[in-house]
């Protein structure tokens, strides 16, 4: 299978959402791009602000939704056909319920999980075959609690474990933009199951 050329983070715009767990995407995008030494750009035909920098050997589009979440993919499928990339060669950095902070898993297809970037993306690509990077932000215990949780900050030592599980995934990110996928996973999650 070959590389990656895209890679998107989920978040919502504006100032007062940056900290928030449900932006963990566009963090992980706006580490990314500091890496790599792109600067984003509003690009109103694809709803989003890209920039494109060179990684591991590769040409990558980075993109980030304008939308607000729930709209994401809206800004995906133009950024897709602009480009001319096929969903399997795409990246989404998503915040995840399901995983505990400073945790973050590679993964391809499957279900959206109740993530509502994802969901939208899914509805309009009509599947689920993109490679997503999940990164944990633990969950409240109860659904009510839910939306104000993910629009909330994380407390200062979730932040910080938000933070490792970036860097973690940055350091795997190489194998998989080269398309060695099982490798980065390998990397990714073994790292963190070692509890390091």
């Amino acid at each position: 299978m070959d590389g990656l050329r895209l890679i998107v983070g989920l978040g919502n715009p504006g100032p007062e959402h940056a900290r928030t767990r449900h932006n963990a995407g566009f963090r992980f995008i706006d580490a990314l791009a500091d890496d790599a030494g792109g600067r984003f750009g509003l690009e109103s035909k694809l709803f989003g602000e890209t920039t494109k920098v060179e990684f591991a050997g590769r040409s990558l589009w980075l993109l980030k939704p304008a939308t607000f979440m729930n709209l994401s993919g809206k800004s995906i499928a133009a950024a897709l056909r602009y480009w001319k990339i096929e969903p399997e060669e795409m990246l989404v950095a998503h915040d995840e319920l399901d995983l505990p902070p400073g945790v973050a898993r590679l993964k391809f297809d499957g279900g959206h999980g109740g993530q509502n970037g994802l969901r939208d993306t899914m509805q309009l690509l009509k599947h689920g075959k993109f490679h997503r990077l999940r990164i944990g932000i633990g969950h409240p215990g109860h659904k009510d609690r839910v939306t104000p949780w993910v629009l909330g900050r994380p407390s200062v030592a979730d932040d910080a474990l938000i933070g490792r599980a970036i860097d973690d995934a940055l350091a795997a990110l190489p194998l998989a933009v080269q398309g060695n996928f099982m490798d980065a996973m390998t990397k990714l999650h073994t790292k963190q199951g070692a509890g390091s």
